[in-house]
């Protein structure tokens, strides 16, 4: 590539070298002996080496953190759908799949593995450990379409084509839907260098709105109860006597157990309202805490897509009902779920665009490159990856899906509380990301 290399962000992040895929891949090929059972091949999904398609998709299974199982069973749907009506331009596609099982051995390791399998793309997948898989995907020139967003070198990396903002939209958002409905707003986040990131990106749009800066409460890493930080946070949500104020939790996977606590605790506090954004909350999550009696009751959530109920998804949703009826990994409100269908969307528009020439991964490459626009059918804007994105000059050059749907929870369940999603670019643009 050449050009002006995108200022460096501070959100944690590393720089990529082609130099470091040879020692990643090394890490990778000795560590996929004991990391075998993760990568598979779905069944029934090949055919001769002169008119298949091979792709992969991976994501974290049966580990103590976060786990997106519906992700690759998502990604099998699919490929068994289109294989039924024949493939694409003749050719089927053939489903590698990997679990990177949360670490960052894992994910070097599948990436590895897409690289001895020569596939023409990663799809739909999910891994926090950018740093590892996309130096051997890089020295490959492996096209990565549509990661969840869950690292900073998706927005980076030459080979990324990422389909939503990540937790930049988000948060941003957020801020934004919370500025006129708001008293004082606390955000809780773990007391980190990654943790550090999360107010600017809040009150960029806490700001914007014409709101103060959130109030920054910090919780160690470590904790295994969160009872004097939910006292605390409840105190600063009922400082202004004017207007109530909201609670903002974003510990990760420690969010569930700051959550239990926080609702014992305000039961003398009945009008502070939570907010969060999807990746920490979505519909089971709102169920497994007590549906419309429980904490996030009247919360406004953001996300990157329109709300699972919404027509736009009812081509996905016939797809799951003949593909994989009864496939509980499968959840059709699960932002991964939904990510991969949008992912292998670009993919096959990708495809179609070739026709019958040569697929590999350097005419995908090319084709996305050249201009290629995809709709997606209203699920996101008309997406494009140009060299320069509009954020680049934040450090984010691969960002080109500003939007954020903001959600809110009545009687239960998660619905639109905006009727066109919020544009978050002059805002990030505006923002201190640097």
């Amino acid at each position: 590539m050449t050009g002006r290399r995108p200022k460096r962000s501070t959100f944690p992040t590393s720089a990529h070298r082609p130099a470091r895929a040879t020692a990643l891949s090394a890490v990778a090929m000795a560590a996929c002996a004991s990391l075998a059972a993760g990568c598979g091949t779905v069944p029934g999904l090949s055919g001769s080496a002169d008119d298949t398609i091979k792709i992969m998709t991976w994501a974290p299974q049966d580990t103590s953190a976060t786990n997106k199982p519906g992700m690759p069973a998502m990604a099998s749907a699919y490929v068994r759908w289109i294989n039924s009506q024949g493939g694409i331009h003749g050719r089927k596609l053939k489903l590698l799949t990997c679990n990177d099982h949360n670490t960052s051995v894992g994910a070097a390791s599948c990436a590895q593995r897409a690289v001895d399998e020569n596939v023409v793309a990663v799809v739909g997948s999910y891994s926090q450990f950018g740093d590892s898989y996309f130096a051997p995907l890089e020295g490959a020139a492996i096209p990565y379409i549509g990661g969840y967003g869950a690292s900073n070198q998706e927005f980076t990396s030459p080979v990324s084509y990422p389909v939503n903002g990540g937790q930049l939209t988000l948060l941003s958002g957020l801020g934004e839907a919370l500025a006129g409905s708001c008293g004082p707003v606390t955000l809780v986040r773990p007391d980190s260098i990654a943790g550090d990131q999360l107010p600017q990106l809040l009150d960029s749009g806490l700001q914007a709105g014409g709101h103060a800066k959130s109030i920054d409460q910090l919780a160690a890493e470590d904790l295994t109860e969160y009872d004097k930080q939910s006292q605390k946070a409840l105190e600063s949500a009922t400082s202004n006597s004017l207007k109530t104020g909201c609670v903002v939790p974003e510990l990760g996977d420690r969010t569930a157990t700051f959550m239990d606590n926080f609702q014992r605790a305000r039961s003398d506090y009945a009008k502070v309202k939570t907010a969060a954004e999807i990746g920490s909350v979505d519909q089971t999550v709102i169920n497994s805490t007590g549906g419309a009696s429980g904490p996030y009751e009247g919360s406004y959530i953001t996300g990157w897509y329109p709300v699972a109920s919404d027509s736009h998804w009812d081509e996905m949703k016939k797809v799951i009902s003949k593909e994989a009826f009864g496939d509980n990994r499968i959840d059709p409100a699960d932002a991964g779920v939904q990510t991969t269908w949008i992912a292998y969307k670009v993919l096959t528009a990708v495809l179609d665009e070739i026709g019958d020439g040569e697929v590999s991964s350097d005419s995908v490459r090319r084709t996305l490159n050249d201009g290629l626009k995809v709709s997606t059918g209203g699920l996101t804007p008309t997406l494009s990856w140009p060299y320069q994105g509009k954020l680049a000059a934040a450090g984010f050059s691969r960002l080109v899906n500003t939007d954020v749907n903001v959600q809110t929870v009545k009687g239960g369940l998660l619905q639109s509380a905006n009727k066109n999603a919020l544009d978050m670019t002059k805002i990030l643009q505006n923002a201190d990301l640097t």
